[in-house]
């Protein structure tokens, strides 16, 4: 940390900067370029040795001094400016109360970094492009070129077992079959009914374990890992009947909806999902967070992100049936703009970030099309 000496024969007091490696930093070859990464802040800067020495040498706290006597052989200019360079690129952190302050939102993820960090934090905010497969003409000049892969596996056996196939009128088998990704939506308004159910079935804590000795554990209508739910829902409302417009956390607990803004549009809507504007027409929007330190509170080990990642899927999944059985008309996607949305959430994106998103409004009045409605 900064810490302030006397200089000798002086009253006047000099600021003592101290240095260390950052615990986020990995390299890699990337081509033929030694490149250094922070994939806390995704800053990255190609370097050589020298810098790997001055780094690790850094992996306790260092002074200006230590460090310029430690590598003696470069120039004190030379040194202070490399120095600086890789404070700005966040190789090096000083001692400041910021740092020390942003180090505690790390605390937790020591144990799964880092493997799991690196992959969650390097992907976060990806730059979405719009490209040439994304509407069916391009689909089909890019299959053209690059044909599918098989769509299903098959081993040539003798000794395989025919099963007989058999087609159920019945609610269930019906709402499976029924289940598209929908790109249309209607004006409608969504009635708040319809929303209530869904939240509840998808999301709502439907009773709760006493674990002697450990505490109260959630069930739900989806697995999670421990049972110790690490997601948290966030609704953006924009079109449902008798809720007004704005962007809401949703308490699992006592099936409420907080306010945590008023407002929402279409712009915005199609901000956060990566300017995907078939999405901005839903009557609402669900961002999914994880709250890493429930599963990481058991699981000290990185295998556990996929788990978090897993449950995601099981409550999406859950979600686009009960919404299919509502009759309405369910998204999911992966693709959106993080940082946009946490901050929008008012969440700090370590402890608790963004793992997919997903919504639903009403069925356009006329039958989809392929172009408008993924399978």
């Amino acid at each position: 940390m900064a810490v302030r000496v006397r200089a000798a024969g002086k009253r006047k007091k000099r600021e003592v900067r101290i240095f260390r490696r950052s615990p986020l930093v990995i390299c890699y070859w990337l081509s033929r370029a030694l490149v250094f990464e922070n994939y806390g802040t995704g800053k990255k800067v190609a370097g050589d040795p020298f810098v790997a020495s001055i780094l690790h040498f850094c992996g306790q706290g260092r002074t200006e001094d230590e460090i310029l006597e430690r590598f003696s052989e470069a120039t004190a200019g030379d040194l202070r400016s490399g120095i600086r360079r890789l404070v700005k690129c966040s190789l090096l952190e000083d001692g400041s109360v910021e740092n020390q302050e942003e180090q505690k939102r790390w605390k937790n993820w020591e144990t799964w970094n880092p493997s799991a960090g690196y992959f969650h934090f390097s992907t976060k905010d990806f730059p979405y492009a719009r490209g040439a497969a994304e509407d069916l003409a391009g689909l089909k000049k890019f299959a053209a070129e690059k044909p599918l892969p098989e769509r299903t596996k098959k081993y040539s056996l003798r000794s395989a077992i025919e099963l007989h196939s058999r087609s159920s009128e019945m609610e269930f088998p019906r709402i499976l079959r029924q289940r598209r990704t929908w790109r249309e939506f209607s004006s409608k308004p969504v009635d708040r009914d319809s929303l209530e159910q869904l939240l509840w079935l998808s999301f709502g804590v439907q009773k709760w374990v006493k674990v002697p000795g450990v505490g109260r554990l959630a069930i739900t209508t989806s697995p999670s890992g421990g049972a110790l739910h690490p997601l948290e829902a966030y609704v953006g409302i924009r079109n449902v009947k008798g809720i007004r417009a704005g962007i809401y956390h949703y308490d699992a607990a006592d099936h409420r909806l907080e306010l945590l803004r008023k407002g929402l549009g279409k712009r915005e809507i199609d901000g956060f999902l990566a300017s995907q504007r078939y999405f901005s027409g839903a009557a609402f929007v669900i961002f999914l967070t994880a709250v890493f330190v429930r599963t990481q509170w058991k699981y000290g080990y990185p295998r556990a992100y996929r788990v978090v990642l897993a449950e995601a899927g099981h409550v999406c999944q859950t979600f686009c049936l009960t919404a299919t059985w509502l009759g309405l008309a369910p998204f999911c996607t992966m693709a959106f703009t993080e940082s946009k949305i946490e901050k929008a959430l008012k969440i700090d994106g370590v402890g608790e970030s963004v793992v997919y998103a997903m919504g639903a409004g009403q069925r356009p009045g006329r039958p989809a099309t392929a172009e408008r409605l993924s399978r």
